[in-house]
């Protein structure tokens, strides 16, 4: 009973370990700004982008509005800003799960 038990017990703790790790996206810091304003991206009205390594991709998950006035002085459409994001580019979209602008440095 006791050898039934172990090697219950060692084949559930292998399927546990062999199971696939799904690799978590990890927070990168990014340009953020308004795609048709400052990156030059074709749209209609003013929509939030990113750029990573140069590309610009259109943000799903955020909105333009939803990090202040995006027409005051700092805003995404008069400057671009650094965010720290978290998410996947799909479908030439950057689908974020966290974004978090970062205060301006004076």
């Amino acid at each position: 009973m006791k050898k039934l038990f172990l090697l219950l017990f060692l084949s559930s703790v292998v399927f546990v370990h062999a199971q696939d790790k799904k690799e978590q996206p990890k927070s990168q810091i990014v340009e953020a700004s308004c795609g048709q304003c400052q990156f030059k991206m074709k749209g209609q009205g003013c929509d939030l982008a990113v750029r990573i390594d140069g590309k610009t991709y259109f943000v799903d998950g955020t909105s333009i509005d939803s990090h202040g006035d995006a027409h005051a002085n700092d805003g995404f459409c008069a400057a671009v800003r650094k965010a720290e994001v978290v998410g996947n580019i799909v479908k030439n979209r950057f689908i974020a799960t966290s974004f978090k602008l970062l205060p301006e440095k004076k």
